[in-house]
């Protein structure tokens, strides 16, 4: 029986851009399919918007988000994070994708590095439009269908599914019931894939 892993993050979280490809990596390298649920932070599980925290906790966030980026070998582009304040528009596109069976992973990757790396304003329709076409996909088609009720019903499903597992932060991994939280606990998730037992 093939692997799944349940993958819930969001457009605008740093650290799901900054693990992705890491991420697909490891799901390629083990056959594993990946079914996303895009949504937004559960607050009510526990999520904190970066925003939100104390000065000295952002500064420390910030500081490893420059580490891990480095790390990854990915761009962090800090000069336009109000571009995007209010990241659901694009998570509705990302759903449109999924809806279509069209490239939702590509379009995700490409919306992040627009936005991280280049510090484009994916917030606005005429962007998405942009990018998406970039990557061989109908921007105006997609973006029509994010408008519709099927993708918004996904987004408010996705959003009840993650908060009914006891997701709080992103990217959140979950395999064979078990949640691996944050982009550094993929090698965990890997030794699960490998069927090494789970400490609980």
């Amino acid at each position: 029986m093939s692997k799944q892993i349940d993958y819930f993050f969001g457009i605008g979280s740093p650290w799901a851009f900054i693990g992705l490809d890491a991420f697909t990596a490891l799901a390629e390298r083990f056959g594993a399919e990946i079914k996303p649920y895009v949504i937004r932070l559960p607050e009510e599980n526990g999520g904190i918007l970066s925003k939100n925290r104390p000065e000295a906790r952002r500064a420390y966030w910030t500081k490893d988000l420059k580490r891990w980026s480095a790390h990854r070998g990915k761009k962090l582009n800090f000069d336009n994070r109000a571009a995007l304040s209010d990241p659901t528009p694009a998570a509705l596109l990302v759903i449109a994708a999924q809806l279509e069976g069209k490239d939702w992973l590509g379009l995700t990757k490409a919306l992040q590095e627009a936005f991280w790396s280049e510090a484009r304003d994916i917030g606005n329709a005429e962007v998405r439009i942009a990018i998406a076409d970039s990557i061989g996909l109908d921007g105006r088609s997609l973006e029509a269908r994010a408008q519709s009720e099927d993708a918004k019903t996904t987004w408010t499903t996705n959003y009840d599914v993650a908060k009914s597992a006891g997701v709080f932060g992103f990217p959140t991994f979950r395999y064979e019931g078990e949640l691996y939280w944050g982009q550094d606990s993929l090698p965990f998730l890997e030794r699960h894939l490998n069927g090494e037992a789970v400490a609980v």
